[in-house]
């Protein structure tokens, strides 16, 4: 690895445990395309920055249902 690769290597690395710290962590979904199509429509509609923050209003919508149920 060169001197860049590993700086940027260092510089995820660092990334990542800022989020851990936070609470937050990132995965890989293996998504059919029409579902990222909807999670891209959500997003616009909504006027949210990323995919994140959809799956996150879906699952909060999905808690509040199963309390109110």
């Amino acid at each position: 690895m060169s001197g860049t690769e590993n700086a940027l290597s260092e510089r995820y690395r660092a990334y990542r445990r800022r989020k851990i710290a936070n609470g937050r962590l990132q995965f890989i979904a293996d998504l059919p395309r029409e579902h990222l199509a909807f999670i891209d429509e959500l997003k616009e509609r909504r006027g949210l920055r990323n995919r994140g923050q959809v799956l996150e209003h879906l699952i909060n919508l999905e808690r509040t249902a199963a309390q109110e149920a």
